[in-house]
């Protein structure tokens, strides 16, 4: 029998539960594989689970807690991730059919840091294929569906960690983040996604789609179970060039610390056509946006409408032709032997990814730079963080965004990653934050964007709204 008191407490809650000894790792993980075997085929977001590793796990962590033993904050939790992060012996599929029956040599650094911290590895979750995609369908392992309303979508690529976590299917999850895949789909379920600065947590073992701009981070239900599990990832790591060492980092001892006289920007509109940053808000998002910017005031904090430099009007384009070059690169042998393996718009995007040249790559690669340096001049030195939409419009249905058939669709991918794309090509941590409800009944979120390494900032401007905006999660039946 589901206890749903305890699928539905947070990553910090259960975390104290066991260790204060309320119940015990194995009933923790019981429960877990009853709800996932009760409710993830209906929300379509479990690709396997580890059950008898799991319990035998399970078995030792309470072992070792009752003899006055811990592993960690997360020892004897249990945890499920995206199908993208490797551990040696496990298949790690992708969201793929070229990739069904890969089985790593190598364990994810990232995983290897979440064992360290007691973490217990139950099991995969779906996403769209190789991660390329925002809307979550896909033609290979099938459409994950959004808890709130199994008609809509849940958001992607990371699909399958969003449906879990907001379904209580699992207290948080580990992500990717390349165009918006954590962000998108954390505000597309209403939960917490952390897109971190770039080479603050390592890629190594984890699947690559875009090796300049792909990010790792965790998607919960609370602000601070998203610090908690950010905290514990984030590290130089000599398997990643590209990670950074920063002194270990404590983002949750200010978290409650409050927002009095803190600046927050919003981005005046740039540019007169269609791509201009505001210009293709949908009416009922800048709701939800002017909501949470009355709460931020309401909090003391100083809303400062900023223009955003002239050039950061780029970003998106540049971000594309990284991804569509990089990615491309990545799949090219596959690509030429097994064409037929990959989803329709898979495909598509990956071969119009070879169109780029290598003057536009690298320029693109070139200017990010500069535009980096303009942003931060222009906009952190008048504001301490940003505050942005994430999603554009009101979250759509799985009919309404099936764009398999649509020759527009990738017109359609940029229209709707068009506020997260720019912050990946800048490297800047984005946090997503619950806002609101659409007029759906879907939920809706903003983004704070911060200079790099100043996670904690973010974490305490989220907590602090969070604080006055708690945010509840339906009880839908998909039986």
């Amino acid at each position: 029998m589901v206890d749903e008191a305890l699928s539905s407490m947070s990553l910090t809650e259960i975390s104290e539960a066991l260790v204060k000894r309320e119940v015990s790792s194995q009933e923790v993980v019981r429960n877990s594989l009853e709800e996932l075997e009760k409710r993830g085929p209906s929300l379509n977001c479990v690709a396997r689970l580890f059950p008898e590793q799991a319990l035998a796990e399970a078995e030792t962590a309470d072992q070792e807690l009752s003899s006055g033993i811990s592993q960690g904050p997360l020892h004897g939790v249990p945890l499920l991730h995206k199908d993208m992060f490797y551990r040696t012996g496990k298949i790690s599929a992708c969201g793929s059919k070229i990739c069904e029956d890969y089985v790593p040599d190598v364990t994810a650094t990232v995983l290897l840091k979440l064992d360290q911290a007691g973490a217990l590895d139950i099991g995969r979750l779906k996403m769209v294929e190789f991660a390329y995609g925002l809307t979550g369908h896909n033609e290979i392992t099938g459409d994950v569906r959004n808890p709130w309303n199994p008609e809509y979508i849940p958001g992607g690529s990371s699909s399958g960690p969003a449906a879990a976590v907001a379904g209580f299917l699992s207290y948080g999850s580990l992500g990717s983040d390349t165009g918006g895949s954590i962000r998108f789909p954390a505000s597309c379920c209403g939960l917490v996604g952390m897109k971190p600065t770039y080479g603050r947590v390592s890629r190594f073992g984890a699947m690559p789609l875009s090796f300049s701009l792909d990010h790792i981070g965790p998607l919960t239900r609370t602000v601070a179970d998203c610090a908690l599990l950010t905290q514990i990832i984030v590290g130089k790591d000599t398997n990643d060039s590209t990670s950074y060492y920063q002194p270990k980092p404590d983002f949750l001892s200010r978290i409650e610390s409050g927002i009095q006289d803190l600046k927050i920007g919003v981005p005046t509109t740039y540019g007169n056509g269609p791509l201009g940053f505001l210009d293709q808000l949908h009416p009922e998002v800048q709701r939800e946006m002017e909501s949470s910017l009355a709460v931020f005031r309401s909090l003391g904090a100083k809303v400062v409408e900023i223009p955003l430099p002239e050039n950061f009007e780029i970003s998106n384009n540049m971000a594309n032709i990284i991804a569509g070059a990089e990615s491309s690169s990545a799949h090219a042998n596959w690509l030429k032997e097994q064409p037929e393996d990959y989803g329709s718009q898979t495909r598509e995007r990956l071969l119009t990814g070879l169109l780029f040249s290598a003057v536009d790559y690298l320029d693109a690669l070139k200017l990010r730079k500069v535009i980096l340096e303009d942003f931060l001049k222009e906009v952190f030195e008048k504001v301490d963080v940003l505050h942005a939409p994430v999603v554009p419009i009101p979250v759509p249905t799985l009919e309404e965004s099936n764009i398999k058939a649509n020759p527009g669709f990738i017109e359609y991918l940029i229209l709707l990653g068009h506020f997260t794309r720019p912050f990946d090509y800048l490297g800047l941590p984005a946090l997503s934050v619950p806002a609101g409800l659409t007029d759906n009944g879907l939920p809706s979120g903003f983004q704070l964007v911060a200079p790099p390494f100043e996670e904690a900032l973010l974490f305490r401007t989220a907590r602090a709204f969070e604080k006055e905006n708690p945010w509840s999660y339906p009880q839908v039946s998909l039986d």
